[in-house]
């Protein structure tokens, strides 16, 4: 399958990165993802069993006994702008290109 493109204003070609993953180990529950994101890929969750030893590697000023983790809600939706992996303290994020879904 062909992966998606788009075009700019300029004409040029681009290939959108889409979110593939997340990773709520490395995750604290900041929510800067779910508030940049404009296509409602994110939700909020509570942290599961097992995965209270997420990792805090540095001061980001936020508090380490967090119970809450991002996941993936509509990953469908998403357009691949990759505001989400700008604004992630942690990186939690992996993005890649898509091929073309066809509508069910």
């Amino acid at each position: 399958m062909p992966e998606i493109t788009g075009l700019t204003r300029g004409g040029e070609t681009y290939s959108p990165s889409f979110v593939l993953t997340l990773d709520q180990t490395r995750c604290i529950g900041c929510g800067r993802c779910y508030k940049v994101c404009s296509r409602d890929v994110f939700t909020l969750v509570e942290r599961e069993d097992g995965e209270d030893d997420f990792e805090d590697d540095d001061d980001d000023g936020f508090d380490e006994d967090t119970s809450m983790v991002m996941s993936l809600a509509n990953v469908m939706d998403c357009i691949g702008c990759e505001a989400c992996a700008r604004v992630c303290p942690k990186n939690c994020m992996t993005h890649g290109p898509s091929p073309v879904m066809e509508a069910a």
